[in-house]
């Protein structure tokens, strides 16, 4: 009977601490898991991007092919920036030569230009000059040399058009146009000049 007393009296004392110890127990178990548990990959940290050149080009050439390897723009400059985030590049006293599918020749030339990544977009600041050369037309008729002056021109070398919000200047076998604005597609061959026009016929176009 005393050893059954003796049982008992344990037992009831190790029930007093049995809960701290299943606590205990379960903390410690929790804290193994954690240390064990595969940490989730973090996600990655996305710089902001910033409007700033990586790279830096002197008295460059870039050239721009098609898919046959035909030439399809030239774009030189004394010195240029291109800038990631909209891949451009920002040329000082450019000089741009495109060429169409038929091999007709334009060029540009301002003191700074912004070109896209194939130079099939330009903008021009600054004595900005788009010449088309004299090309032979669907009909077979030779079409003159084109002229186009302005502080500012936005050229689309892809789809052969120009434009412009600032006052204009255009040259075309002698006659002589200026307006406040211009819409130039040479392709369907419209010309759309507003604000102020004044121009001088010569009598010579074909």
């Amino acid at each position: 009977m005393k050893m059954f007393a003796l049982l008992r009296d344990a037992w009831e004392r190790l029930s007093i601490y049995l809960p701290l110890v299943l606590m205990v127990l379960l903390a410690l178990g929790t804290y193994w898991l954690v240390r064990n548990a595969p940490t989730l990959a973090q996600p990655a940290t996305v710089r902001p991007v910033n409007h700033e050149p990586d790279y830096f080009m002197r008295n460059f050439s870039v050239k721009t092919f098609d898919a046959n390897g035909r030439l399809r723009s030239d774009i030189r400059g004394e010195q240029a920036w291109h800038y990631p985030d909209t891949d451009t590049l920002e040329i000082d006293k450019a000089h741009i030569r495109s060429l169409n599918e038929q091999g007709h020749v334009t060029v540009s030339t301002a003191k700074r230009a912004l070109s896209n990544a194939d130079g099939s977009e330009v903008q021009l600041f600054g004595d900005a000059v788009v010449v088309r050369e004299p090309v032979k037309g669907a009909d077979g008729r030779m079409l003159p040399r084109l002229e186009l002056r302005s502080e500012f021109l936005h050229a689309y070398t892809n789809v052969e058009r120009v434009r412009s919000h600032l006052p204009v200047e255009l040259l075309r076998s002698g006659d002589r146009f200026t307006a406040n604005s211009l819409d130039y597609d040479n392709l369907d061959r419209l010309l759309q000049l507003d604000g102020r026009v004044r121009g001088t016929v010569t009598g010579r176009t074909p």
